[in-house]
C-alpha cells in the first residue's frame, strides 16, 4: 500500500490559494486536508464552509474538512454541502459518536474520527469498525507548525494494530509536526496517509518542492502492516 499524503492548507498562502492547489495536484498530492476551527474546542479560529467551497472548485483532488469544533452535528450537512469528501470529527466533542458517524454515513461521505494525544486509543474501540479512518494527533490540535509528540508513535501502532486483527480496511492517518525527519517514523509505526502543513508550504520552492521532498523521505519506507 502506498504512502498517501494530504496537504493541510492551513498553512498555504491565500494570496494564491488556486495555483498552490494545482501545484499540488501537479506533485502528486492525494487529497486535501482543511482545517475548521471554532476557538472553543481548540484556542484559535480558521477556516470555514467558504474556503471548503472554493477549495471544491480549485481542485480535482478529494477534499477531507477536520472539525476542530463543538457540536459538530449542527455543522455536518452544511459542509457536506460544500463540497467534503471525506469529514472528520473529534471523539472528544462527539458524545452521541455513532449518531455522528451515521449522520456522515447518511449524507454519502467518507466518516474518520480523530483522536487527540491524551486520550487512550481504546476511546474508539466500539466504534472503529464503522470507520473509514482513524485520524491520531500527533500534537495538541489549534495551531500549525508545532512539534511532533513522541508518545503519539505507540497510539499509530495500536490503531494499526485494531484495523488489523479485525480484518478491517480503514486508514491510519496522522497530523501533527510532519517533516522529513517524523514522517518516515509515523510510516514505520503504522500510518499510511501523512498531513501535513508548514513543511509543505513553508518550502521556498514552493509546496510543490515540499511536497515531493516529503514523498522522497518516504519512498522506501514499508508500511507496518
Amino acid at each position: 500500500m502506498a504512502v498517501q499524503f494530504a496537504p493541510s492548507i492551513l498553512a498555504a498562502n491565500f494570496l494564491c490559494l488556486g495555483e498552490q492547489l494545482k501545484e499540488l495536484e501537479a506533485a502528486g498530492a492525494d487529497r486535501i486536508h482543511i482545517d475548521v476551527m471554532d476557538g472553543h474546542f481548540v484556542p484559535n479560529l480558521s477556516l470555514g464552509m467558504p474556503i471548503v467551497e472554493a477549495v471544491r472548485k480549485g481542485t480535482t483532488l478529494p477534499v477531507e474538512v477536520h472539525l476542530m469544533i463543538k457540536h459538530p452535528d449542527r455543522y455536518l450537512e452544511d459542509f457536506a454541502r460544500a463540497g467534503s469528501d471525506q469529514i472528520i470529527v473529534h471523539q472528544e466533542v462527539s458524545p452521541h459518536l455513532h449518531r455522528t458517524v451515521q449522520l456522515v454515513k447518511d449524507l454519502g461521505k467518507k466518516i474518520s474520527v480523530a483522536l487527540n494525544p491524551s486520550p487512550p486509543v481504546a476511546m474508539l474501540d466500539e466504534i472503529i469498525t464503522e470507520l473509514d479512518t482513524v485520524l491520531i494527533m500527533t500534537v495538541n490540535p489549534g495551531f500549525g507548525g508545532q512539534r511532533f509528540i513522541e508518545g503519539t508513535l505507540s497510539k499509530i501502532r495500536h490503531v494499526r494494530q485494531m484495523f488489523r486483527s479485525r480484518h478491517l480496511e480503514g486508514e491510519v492517518e496522522v497530523d501533527g509536526g510532519i517533516d522529513i525527519h517524523t514522517a518516515p517514523r509515523a510510516i514505520q509505526a503504522g500510518a499510511d496517509v501523512l498531513v501535513a502543513g508548514s513543511s509543505i508550504f513553508d518550502d521556498p520552492q514552493g509546496p510543490g518542492s515540499g511536497l515531493r521532498r516529503l514523498q522522497g523521505c518516504c519512498g522506501q519506507i514499508t508500511l507496518n502492516g
